[in-house]
């Protein structure tokens, strides 16, 4: 028996705690222990490692990846009714469990890294607030630090969103700018689903647990003229590259031609690494004018 184990159930701080799930800002609490064990064995072994962990609500998946192990958790929450419900883990494991209130997309990561991790390995686990997960994975993917302050990721999505991280061409329905950029940098692959009867309100979708390893020397590009290119593409998806390209105000033909492309290829048909050429093309198009 440890400390944690001597901690009272989920449900219980949640009601002494009044802490109903706000919709605004994407709350959906896990209470499953199997779950949220799984979820940590999956980032594992943490013997030596920090975890970042967003949204850490009453601490359901804070308490397993301590109970996993893990060195140190820094958890970011934004909900100042939560704090409290946090600070009680926080209580059992003296040292272990560091509390960050405020908004996880203006955190400096590398700064949080840089003062908790102490040179070791960092992950970064979290079930993702819905509303957030999209905007903070590309934050993660574009960063100028790479290979980045972290090993891998372990995240939790909506289903239609992991499958939109994993796809490729032969997905073509979901594969999109979020593939590419996820594509370009790392290997992503959708470790399992949990449902949507596990979470406490229960959402209407079915969520997936999604594993990202960052790529050691990923093609050379400019994330942000990646992200620009892809978007453009896939911004009228059905018609081919030479008419789509247009909005990004250049010579598509040329721009075509020097990342070896086919103007009547559509964006669904490119592989990740023809938008990196054709990234790479835009960036030096525009040297040069």
């Amino acid at each position: 028996m440890t400390a944690l184990d001597d901690l009272p159930p989920l449900r219980d701080v949640v009601q002494r705690h009044d802490l109903d799930p706000k919709k605004s800002l994407g709350q959906n609490f896990l209470f499953d222990l199997n779950l949220t064990g799984r979820i940590a064995r999956a980032a594992g072994p943490l013997g030596d490692t920090t975890v970042i962990e967003v949204g850490p609500g009453p601490g359901g998946l804070t308490r397993a990846l301590l109970t996993e192990g893990a060195r140190k958790v820094v958890a970011i929450e934004r909900d100042e009714r939560c704090l409290a419900a946090l600070a009680e883990i926080e209580a059992a494991c003296p040292g272990r469990l560091v509390i960050v209130p405020g908004d996880a997309l203006e955190i400096d990561y590398a700064a949080l890294a840089a003062e908790h991790a102490q040179g070791g390995p960092v992950r970064i686990v979290a079930n993702l607030p819905y509303n957030i997960g999209t905007p903070l994975l590309t934050h993660w993917v574009e960063s100028a630090q790479w290979p980045p302050l972290w090993d891998k990721m372990v995240l939790m999505f909506q289903r239609e969103v992991a499958e939109r991280i994993v796809a490729t061409p032969a997905q073509r329905a979901d594969y999109g700018r979020l593939s590419i950029l996820c594509g370009w940098r790392t290997r992503a692959r959708i470790l399992f689903d949990v449902p949507a009867s596990a979470f406490t309100p229960p959402p209407k979708v079915t969520s997936s647990v999604v594993e990202f390893t960052p790529r050691e020397k990923p093609l050379p590009c400019n994330g942000e003229t990646l992200a620009r290119v892809a978007q453009a593409a896939f911004g009228q998806r059905r018609k081919m590259l030479r008419q789509s390209l247009k909005s990004l105000g250049c010579d598509v033909q040329a721009l075509l031609a020097q990342a070896s492309l086919r103007e009547t290829a559509r964006a669904e048909e490119i592989e990740v690494e023809g938008f990196v050429a054709l990234a790479n093309a835009w960036d030096a198009a525009r040297a040069k004018a």
